[in-house]
């Protein structure tokens, strides 16, 4: 089952003024733990949002996380009174809509919905110069998104062991597939050949969906994607999945092993995640993370993400830093070794 459903602009002047004083609204990295505590006008700053806002997505409408963005885009236009309209800015691994974001004034009036490709785009990229830890301003992790390795139903391979007992046999046969070269999923395969000490062939398809059918078809062997992408297929009955690319079992998914269970040390997070452009006035950031805090114990959002086989996390900036000061060097070094290219 997939979700389905989509910030008062600051004083004028604020994200204007010169960052060089205090006074200027613009938020350093150390201060963002003190973000829960700031005086209470601060936090209720008048006026935002005054006009709607875009959220913008680097992927393709229709897409997992489209759906995502539009059910929380209603709750925040519900909370907040002005619109949240979803802008999908598909291409280059999502560093398009990354750079528009980026490349925004910091009027908190433009926004970025993002998968964890955000972590990769310097080391797929790197002529861009973009590094998002520095060039945006984080708002909140939104959830983890548990990748899976997924093959055919009727296939031969019914474990993780399964598939490395079978790559070991024949190098270079066995096949993976995914939605597009220097993808979340692209990455998280090649991650695990690399853990795993095997060698395998990646192809690679224009989005998740039609890796998918290259599944079923039996054009390849197994398919790195999303539990949103591939639970329906599995509760189908088409498709059968062998582990989970997280630290640990997933709740939702209590008989799923992780994969580290076979290939310790293999972890592969995907996540979702709001990100605003670097310099952010503190109390349009202040206002926004509290908004999205509120809507993680809603039923409604609860019970659409534990159908995804995930759980909404919105816990504010500070998460989503440590996940991408973890996250960019680690998908540095799968693309160094690899010797993945998408320029």
């Amino acid at each position: 089952m997939s979700p389905e459903q989509g910030l008062r602009r600051g004083r004028p002047g604020l994200a204007a003024r010169s960052p060089s004083p205090p006074a200027a609204g613009r938020l350093p990295r150390r201060a963002l733990l003190a973000l829960p505590f700031l005086a209470p006008e601060a936090r209720a700053e008048e006026g935002w949002p005054s006009r709607p806002v875009r959220l913008v997505i680097p992927f393709g409408a229709g897409g997992p996380i489209d759906a995502i963005g539009r059910l929380l885009a209603e709750h925040l236009r519900e909370r907040l009174g002005q619109p949240f309209v979803i802008e999908n800015k598909p291409g280059a691994g999502g560093s398009i809509g990354i750079r528009a974001v980026v490349q925004s004034p910091p009027d908190g009036t433009t926004f970025l919905l993002t998968s964890a490709s955000l972590a990769s785009v310097p080391a797929l990229y790197p002529s861009q110069g973009l590094d998002p830890r520095r060039a945006m301003t984080p708002i909140s992790l939104v959830a983890d998104v548990p990748t899976a390795m997924v093959v055919r139903a009727e296939g031969p391979y019914r474990s993780v062991a399964d598939v490395v007992a079978a790559a070991r046999a024949r190098p270079a046969t066995l096949t993976y597939g995914s939605g597009g070269v220097g993808s979340s999923n692209h990455l998280s395969g090649a991650l695990f050949a690399q853990a795993a000490g095997l060698r395998l062939e990646h192809i690679s398809y224009r989005g998740a969906a039609p890796s998918m059918v290259a599944l079923f078809t039996g054009e390849i062997d197994m398919v790195f994607a999303s539990t949103i992408e591939t639970l329906p297929h599995v509760a189908a009955g088409r498709a059968r999945l062998l582990g989970v690319a997280t630290e640990a079992r997933v709740p939702a998914l209590p008989d799923v092993p992780a994969i580290n269970e076979t290939i310790p040390g293999y972890v592969a997070l995907n996540w979702y995640a709001i990100a605003g452009p670097h310099g952010l006035p503190a109390p349009v950031l202040a206002r926004f993370g509290e908004t999205l805090a509120a809507l993680r114990d809603l039923p409604e959002i609860k019970a659409r993400f534990a159908a995804a086989g995930t759980a909404p996390l919105l816990t504010g900036p500070e998460a989503l830093l440590r996940r991408l000061d973890s996250d960019v060097p680690q998908w540095q070094r799968v693309v160094d070794a690899a010797g993945i290219k998408v320029e």
